[in-house]
């Protein structure tokens, strides 16, 4: 599951080319990767006033996981800066764009 998202972090050809057309992706443009550990983002929301976090990982098995995500992708690429699993972070970023994607990957079973 971690390699697969991976592959489609690197290969995602989000980033414009001469003609304007997404079509490079990030070691095209030279781009770096952040990666942030962010359970809440599996919240379901479909009902009530309070977030379900029942989708996400247990605290010890996201940490694996994602400690794998993080090493698999420093050696895959440069630069890759993260987060800290389970910190409260200030995360600040700029989107160059009018765009945002949500990526992902079926369960594995």
């Amino acid at each position: 599951q971690a390699d697969r998202l991976l592959e489609r972090l690197l290969s995602y050809r989000v980033f414009v080319d001469a003609a304007g057309k997404m079509n490079r992706d990030l070691g095209d443009v030279g781009g770096g990767l952040l990666l942030v550990p962010q359970f809440t983002l599996a919240a379901d929301t479909a009902k009530g006033t309070r977030p379900s976090l029942g989708a996400a990982a247990a605290p010890a098995a996201g940490k694996v996981l994602f400690d794998y995500l993080l090493t698999q992708a420093r050696a895959a690429h440069d630069p890759v800066a993260a987060g800290q699993f389970g910190a409260h972070m200030l995360v600040s970023l700029t989107n160059d764009g009018p765009v945002t994607f949500w990526l992902e990957v079926p369960p594995a079973f």
